[in-house]
């Protein structure tokens, strides 16, 4: 007559065991279950107006531009390619663990330099902009470069808050503004993606103006240049480039549909997380630290429809 309540008691006891207790972690979740999981809301289509494609023999190479940060150099770069300024350029400069760089290999050439039609001739340097009002998602680790590391609109940041100060970092897929000793003697037209290790040391001392978001594979398997900067001074070792163009300037059916992850979704956050103490099997010991260049930027194609 004793056995009901005592079944009653134990099915009480193993449901109360499975549900979450108080203070108990959150299930482990890799990268790619967090992505499977995420919402529609936490995507994010880049404007066709700040998209670039550079054209290669090999396939296309997909460009952010980021006219928070860089606006002159922005408007420049759009003029540039609606003008078709790169198209039969190159990329005639390939360093080893640093930067492919791309444009006119003539530019210091008056006589051979290619015009640059309507572009604007003088620039100022943009390397860093005011915080203020600026949406930045912080990470929760110390940053070797800059008071604060994270990310705005999707790009890797750094912030000093008492100088009021937000700059773009040198991440590997960066892409910069090449540019002579003089800090505003950049125009966009010479244009360099970081294919190396982060050289977070040109942070602040050269405009960037983007990141590649698909097809750095494109640019980090060309083969280098000869020491010891990775010039390639025969024209025949260059890599041609077909084109380049603004993504607003093709009709939908010739752009690449992509989605990038917003950088303040709650997805982005628990992603990092998972990224920064590891706790899947490989794993023994979890790093409770990320950088800021190693915090992944996912990137899919649009869904269907």
């Amino acid at each position: 007559m004793r056995l009901r309540p005592l079944l009653s008691a134990c099915l009480l006891a193993t449901l109360v065991a499975a549900l979450p207790q108080p203070g108990a972690a959150a299930p482990y979740r890799g990268m790619q279950e967090i992505l499977d999981a995420s919402p529609a809301a936490d995507w994010r289509s880049p404007d066709p107006e700040n998209t670039l494609y550079l054209e290669l023999d090999a396939g296309r190479v997909v460009i952010e531009l980021a006219p928070g940060f860089a606006p002159a150099h922005v408007a420049n770069i759009r003029t540039l390619a609606r003008e078709g300024f790169w198209d039969g350029t190159s990329i005639y400069r390939v360093q080893d663990n640093f930067v492919a760089q791309f444009g006119d290999a003539d530019a210091d050439d008056a006589a051979r330099a290619k015009p640059l039609g309507t572009a604007k001739r003088k620039l100022p340097a943009e390397f860093e902009r005011d915080a203020a009002g600026l949406a930045f998602e912080p990470l929760p680790d110390a940053d070797g470069w800059a008071p604060q590391a994270g990310f705005v609109d999707g790009f890797a940041a750094g912030r000093d808050p008492d100088a009021g100060k937000a700059w773009l970092a040198h991440c590997y897929g960066a892409v910069g503004a090449g540019r002579n000793l003089e800090a505003d003697s950049s125009l966009g037209a010479e244009l360099y993606v970081v294919i190396g290790q982060s050289p977070r040391q040109l942070d602040r001392n050269i405009t960037l103006v983007g990141r590649v978001i698909q097809g750095i594979e494109r640019l980090s398997a060309l083969p280098r240049g000869p020491e010891p900067m990775g010039f390639h001074e025969e024209a025949a070792r260059r890599t041609p480039i077909r084109a380049v163009r603004l993504a607003s300037e093709l009709p939908p059916a010739q752009r690449s549909t992509l989605q990038l992850l917003r950088t303040d979704s709650a997805t982005f956050r628990e992603l990092v997380e998972s990224r920064r103490n590891r706790r899947d099997d490989f794993y023994k010991r979890p790093a409770g630290h990320i950088d800021l260049c190693n915090v992944p930027l996912p990137v899919r194609a649009a869904p269907a429809g």
